[in-house]
């Protein structure tokens, strides 16, 4: 079992959000691979299904972004999942737009959706990092990852989206750094 997590926050406001590109890795991997419809359950929206012959998870968190873990505990609680069967996708400002990198635990480095998850559930888990660039002209960081995407970088996101979902295999085999040079190469 796996368990597959998008950080966002929920507000219709929010849909196109730097913080909200987790959701949208979500919505692309529900969408290909026909996972059940989304239900409100453990303060998130889960979907279900099966990906290669692994029965998987996946959960949109409805807590906010500083409070993601929440959700995830109770989830992976009821559903005896592992630390180490989650995997988090998230936004990162120390990557360049654009590009992807998955690890195996590690430090928040100044995420709270992450140390949030941190807290609840330790640091043994994989994350799926996306880059999304750092702000320019002086513009706060909090100001700058609650921006939507302008049109150029929403086509770059759904070109990523895509991206992480043809290579969703590699993903759940758990070869990180395989997985992270086979969509920045794509």
């Amino acid at each position: 079992m796996l368990l597959f997590v998008g950080l966002g926050n929920p507000t219709p406001d929010s849909e196109n959000n730097r913080h909200n590109v987790g959701f949208k890795i979500i919505d692309s991997i529900n969408k290909k691979f026909g996972l059940s419809k989304q239900k409100p359950k453990f303060k998130g929206l889960l979907t279900t299904g099966n990906i290669g012959g692994e029965k998987v998870y996946a959960i949109k968190p409805l807590t906010f972004m500083n409070n993601s873990g929440i959700c995830i505990r109770e989830l992976i609680e009821y559903f005896k999942i592992d630390a180490q069967d989650v995997i988090v996708f998230h936004d990162d400002l120390d990557i360049e737009f654009g590009k992807i990198k998955a690890k195996f635990g590690g430090s928040s480095a100044g995420h709270n959706g992450i140390a949030s998850i941190d807290k609840f559930i330790g640091k043994d888990y994989s994350r799926v990092r996306i880059g999304i660039g750092k702000p320019e002209n002086g513009i706060d960081i909090a100001d700058f990852v609650l921006q939507n995407f302008d049109e150029e970088e929403t086509t770059g996101i759904e070109k990523i989206s895509d991206d992480i979902t043809e290579s969703i295999s590699i993903l759940i085999e758990k070869k990180l750094d395989l997985f992270s040079s086979t969509v920045n190469n794509k």
